[in-house]
């Protein structure tokens, strides 16, 4: 588990003009610099932002123009290196200045970016750049918010691997922006034995963490699924990492950390929500898991307005 947050700058950086800058090292985005070109340009293709027949037919090739990219609802910002690069791609010569970073919490009207330079090119490269932001900021928004419902509790906030393919990187990345904690990244990364590991050893809890224990990589975090108090027994006599209590009552989930205690680390998970996340943080659980940080947020209402 990871939660390395992005860095943030405390000034503008002013102006990013050329590829001279870094801007993936600036921002401490996860991406190399080539797979983030390849990225954008990808997502650049598939909206012909290169044959924009609109901006083409009504605009001069060498009108100029600045532009300011504006939060027109508060919410937690992700996703800049993104949109920069979408930018650039359309315009080499595109000038800008960041005023906001991602992780920075944002007041409806803040000011996050100003563009200043070809006309065709910033226009072509709009909506790539806010399908970007706004998607990645939506979860950020959405983590931070789920953050804040259990400050004070111990308990820090899981992503899952719902994510949407091929974006997984992407979408943890925001999560961390908002302030939430990455669970593996993907099903190499740790062992998770789930209920449909078991059935396929006939239920036999310690068969499924011995053999974990054997054949994994040293080091590896072995977690496993409990439905049960009667599996939480079996997975500490078993010695797994951590106890994920799948879908359990508040008062189980109290009563299997009381027999936890440290010897294993405790996640929660199954339905949690806003309105239930705060009482299931106060059972004492390590973790809570949260599938819909990433497969239910909502898109962050941001905005390029031209000067």
């Amino acid at each position: 588990m990871s939660d390395d947050a992005p860095r943030r700058i405390s000034r503008a950086i002013t102006p990013l003009s050329t590829p001279a800058v870094d801007v993936n090292a600036v921002l401490r985005f996860p991406l190399k610099p080539d797979a983030t070109t390849a990225l954008v340009r990808a997502a650049l293709d598939e909206d012909q932002a290169h044959q924009d027949i609109t901006s083409i037919a009504t605009i001069a090739k060498e009108a100029r123009v600045r532009a300011k990219l504006v939060a027109r609802a508060p919410g937690v910002l992700a996703g800049v290196a993104l949109a920069i690069e979408a930018f650039r791609q359309l315009d080499p010569k595109v000038t800008l200045r960041i005023d906001a970073e991602d992780g920075t919490r944002l007041a409806r009207g803040t000011e996050i970016l100003f563009v200043s330079g070809h006309a065709r090119g910033i226009l072509g490269a709009e909506r790539v750049a806010l399908n970007y932001l706004q998607r990645l900021s939506g979860v950020a928004s959405l983590t931070a918010r789920y953050v804040d419902a259990v400050q004070g509790t111990g308990a820090r906030i899981l992503d899952t691997r719902k994510t949407t393919p091929g974006w997984r990187h992407l979408e943890k990345y925001a999560v961390r922006c908002g302030g939430g904690t990455n669970h593996r990244m993907d099903l190499a990364a740790a062992v998770l034995i789930k209920d449909n590991h078991l059935a396929a050893l006939g239920g036999d809890v310690k068969a499924a963490v011995d053999r974990a224990r054997a054949l994994a990589p040293a080091g590896t975090t072995v977690e496993l699924e409990c439905d049960t108090l009667a599996q939480v027994e079996s997975g500490l006599a078993a010695g797994a990492d951590i106890l994920l209590l799948d879908n359990m009552t508040l008062d189980e989930m109290r009563d299997a950390v009381q027999r936890i205690g440290t010897r294993a680390q405790t996640e929660a998970s199954g339905g949690v929500r806003l309105d239930t996340v705060r009482a299931i943080a106060e059972t004492g659980v390590t973790f809570v898991s949260v599938g819909a940080l990433t497969h239910s947020a909502s898109a962050l209402d941001l905005a390029l307005d031209f000067e």
